[in-house]
């Protein structure tokens, strides 16, 4: 997933939010009332935000894309349809955002990933078992219904498919620095997508059934199968 098209994006740290325009430097310096008014203004429009686009993901992991419409989604939430308009014009705008939104909140659950003490098959283990742990669950059953309707929709494709990649991009970078490998190899490179492409293979077998057991048998053999491929390659690498 890269950058996101012309649909309205979540804020970003330190951004003012959208349509809740942060006073200027004068104002702020001056203590002015205006300041004093339009934080708490902020605050709740970014409360009202993240809940919505939190309820978003619920919905759509759990009721399906049909269901999830912005009047279903605003009940849901405990918001008016207009107050959820005021933040997203569209229903697709707001799948967008409330992607967005998931891919970032997947992004932090990787980064809070322990760094692993271990080293050789524990280290890989530990990498890889957090991988899959966090790929899935419901922000991948929330993903999986947005990416069946951009199957068959053109422009909703066109508007995901940068935020994939920019996604793709963000985990493959992460599983290289958690993983303590150089991936300007480009056999190393392509393990480290085989261990993402696995990953969302094992989230997607899990979301009919409950399916943890056979999940950890996969992965501590994709893990070994991993450590004997780093160290082959390691040795390679000496020698020559």
């Amino acid at each position: 997933m890269t950058d996101t098209p012309a649909a309205p994006r979540t804020a970003q740290p330190g951004n003012a939010e959208p349509g809740n325009a942060e006073p200027d430097n004068a104002e702020a310096q001056a203590g002015s009332p205006a300041r004093s008014d339009s934080s708490p203004k902020q605050g709740r429009s970014r409360a009202t935000r993240r809940r919505l686009l939190e309820t978003t993901i619920r919905c759509l992991a759990t009721h399906g894309w049909e269901v999830s419409t912005v009047g279903f989604i605003a009940a849901e939430a405990g918001i008016s349809r207009g107050a959820v308009q005021h933040h997203y014009r569209t229903r697709e705008a707001l799948i967008l955002g409330a992607l967005e939104f998931m891919f970032d909140e997947r992004a932090a659950l990787l980064d809070a990933l322990p760094e692993p003490t271990g080293t050789g098959p524990e280290r890989v283990h530990t990498v890889v078992a957090g991988l899959v742990e966090t790929i899935g669950g419901e922000l991948f059953r929330a993903a999986l219904q947005v990416w069946t309707a951009a199957a068959a929709d053109p422009e909703l494709r066109a508007a995901v498919l940068p935020l994939e990649r920019h996604f793709a991009r963000g985990v493959h970078e992460r599983a290289v620095r958690l993983l303590g490998v150089d991936d300007a190899d480009p056999e190393i490179r392509a393990l480290i997508q085989a261990t993402l492409d696995l990953a969302r293979g094992l989230a997607l077998a899990d979301v009919l059934t409950d399916d943890s057991r056979r999940r950890a048998r996969v992965v501590h053999a994709w893990s070994a199968q991993l450590t004997d491929a780093f160290e082959r390659i390691s040795a390679y690498s000496r020698d020559t």
